[in-house]
């Protein structure tokens, strides 16, 4: 399992070829998942251990991807703990009881591995399943959680979180503090089960400057990694449109720092301290134009990535829901032969 090139890569270390996974590899893009999700609503899918097994198992099958996400949502422990939700196609996550407030905190409770068995009785059988590929294990960071909670649901100017991190320190502290706890229990959950890497989507983190991160984020997504480096297992950080806070990132303490399509990889080499891997990074939006763009483009993402310590390569955002299977079958052949060859 030591020898698997995604974890090879995450640790720095030299690679037969370079690995590449997709995020939302597994979803909305394979016509296998859309079958064996019809009529069962997202949240329930990630409940039912057979079905996360099966749906993490597909990208893997059809594309050779060298390491599987463990199909699950970053709304997943939030339910979990009794937070009234639900994630409404086309919309997103919907709050019914928005938290914003010292009383609307008593609703988030610690997460105990009782809370989420179907992540245990899932993970151990993927792990069964997977052979030599490896599991990634992922949550949501705390900044992204807190914007649900604060908004309600999925925001553009994210104005009502930004308000409480700048207007109310005190609460805003204490609610991130409890989001980093139920993370930190989530990530620990799926570890202890075999995940043998874990990923920190902090996807909206972007729309705080370098200087609020520093202030009202980094010092939790800090504890979330701290805590997780005593299990031994690569860990991950990524989030969108975050190129001002690559450096601040690789300083949260992550062994791999995410890039998203925005800031090519040879600068976030130099925007990242020494000593992190980097993923990413191509355009999701690229694989809808003609192969040979999509080739030329893949290509450069490679020769940048190998400017890094480490590269895995990934695309710079989720894969969109009506992208090709078949390109993303044929980029995985590329890069691992382009790769190969160097």
């Amino acid at each position: 399992m030591g020898e698997s090139p995604f974890l090879l890569a995450c640790r720095r270390k030299p690679v037969p070829h370079t690995p590449v996974w997709f995020m939302r590899q597994a979803g909305r893009s394979l016509p296998e998942y859309l079958r064996l999700r019809e009529g069962v609503p997202m949240l329930e899918s990630c409940t039912r251990p057979d079905m996360v097994v099966e749906i993490t198992m597909q990208p893997v099958r059809r594309y050779g991807v060298d390491a599987a996400i463990y199909y699950s949502d970053i709304m997943v422990p939030l339910k979990a703990i009794g937070v009234d939700l639900d994630i409404k196609p086309g919309v997103g996550p919907v709050i019914a009881d928005p938290i914003r407030d010292a009383a609307g905190l008593e609703t988030l409770r610690p997460l105990i591995p009782d809370d989420v068995p179907y992540v245990t009785e899932a993970v151990r059988g993927l792990t069964g399943e997977l052979g030599g590929t490896p599991l990634i294990g992922f949550a949501g960071g705390p900044f992204t959680l807190a914007s649900y909670l604060i908004e309600g649901g999925p925001s553009k100017n994210q104005d009502r979180t930004k308000a409480m991190m700048y207007g109310d320190p005190a609460l805003w502290n204490a609610m991130m503090g409890r989001l980093a706890d139920l993370t930190i229990a989530f990530l620990k959950v799926q570890v202890e089960a075999g995940a043998s890497a874990i990923q920190v989507f902090d996807s909206w983190v972007g729309a705080v400057a370098p200087q609020d991160y520093r202030e009202s984020v980094l010092p939790h997504t800090a504890r979330i990694f701290a805590e997780i480096e005593a299990l031994g297992v690569p860990r991950i950080h990524f989030g969108v449109g975050t190129g001002e806070l690559l450096g601040l990132m690789g300083e949260a303490g992550a062994d791999v720092v995410g890039v998203d399509w925005r800031v090519p990889l040879d600068e976030a080499v130099r925007r990242v301290e020494p000593g992190k891997a980097l993923q990413g990074n191509l355009d999701p939006a690229v694989l809808f134009a003609p192969w040979e763009a999509v080739e030329r483009r893949a290509l450069d993402v490679l020769a940048r990535g190998r400017t890094a310590e480490g590269h895995v390569f990934n695309l710079g955002h989720g894969v969109l829901p009506s992208t090709d299977p078949g390109v993303l079958a044929r980029l995985v052949d590329l890069v691992h032969e382009a790769s190969a060859e160097h």
